[in-house]
């Protein structure tokens, strides 16, 4: 018997309504937020700066860098977060991240896979969790995100890539100089993983950008084991001025 899906998905809908991902309203459409929470969320637009992809307050030519990226090029080639991690798009993070609101995770990650249109055939891995921290929040985040960009790209997934060798403290209240110090050495790529690795582009996919610790860590490690060039997708990106 042949099931028509569109009608499917109707009923479907009509028992399990599409809500709103930040205030909880029902939605009368897929996009994921209401009308009104939708202009609350500051989405990242150019310019920014073409390598880490911080917004820019002013306009500037196309292609310009950010201070820090102009001192210091990171490791990673380029990396694009969806929206500035604001008091306003915070919830959005938080809720996912802490209350075991996975089922945002489609939503997020089709905003994130816009982000990088020209990467042909990339590996695509999350930032690890330590097993311990795993065991205790019962998913990584990150890895939900990069399987479903993986998904929707059709790109290679492999969550087990880069393994968190090292417990480290919260970095939540850390500057970027302890960040750095607290981060270092955290990561590896097991040996068994490295021929797989060898010439690879990756696309690496974690929450939120803060300072760029986390990401300049990891895309160190997968270098040094072999790595191509590295991409990076966040869904936040924290700014100063806010």
């Amino acid at each position: 018997m042949r099931v028509n899906l569109s009608l499917f998905k109707q009923f479907i809908d009509l028992l399990i309504p599409l809500r709103c991902a930040k205030c909880g309203i029902i939605l009368e459409n897929s996009h994921g937020l209401c009308a009104t929470c939708w202009t609350l969320i500051p989405f990242i637009t150019s310019p920014y700066c073409k390598c880490c992809g911080l917004p820019f307050e002013f306009e500037i030519e196309e292609g310009a860098l950010c201070g820090a990226c102009s001192h210091t090029h990171p490791p990673y080639k380029i990396a694009r977060s969806v929206f500035v991690y604001t008091p306003q798009s915070r919830d959005l993070i938080l809720k996912f991240k802490h209350t075991d609101s996975i089922h945002s995770a489609p939503l997020f990650a089709e905003w994130m896979a816009r982000l990088l249109e020209d990467i042909e055939n990339p590996l695509c891995i999350p930032v690890p969790l330590h097993w311990t921290r795993l065991f205790m929040r019962t998913y990584n985040q990150a890895g939900l995100l990069a399987y479903e960009i993986a998904k929707h790209r059709g790109w290679a997934y492999d969550p087990s890539l880069l393994i968190r060798k090292r417990r480290t403290p919260s970095q939540g209240h850390l500057s970027k100089k302890e960040r750095i110090k607290n981060i270092e050495g955290a990561f590896i790529i097991p040996e068994r993983k490295k021929k797989g690795l060898l010439g690879k582009t990756v696309v690496l996919v974690d929450d939120v950008f803060t300072t760029g610790a986390t990401l300049n860590a990891c895309s160190k490690a997968l270098l040094k084991a072999g790595a191509k060039e590295l991409h990076a997708l966040t869904l936040g990106r924290v700014v100063k001025s806010y």
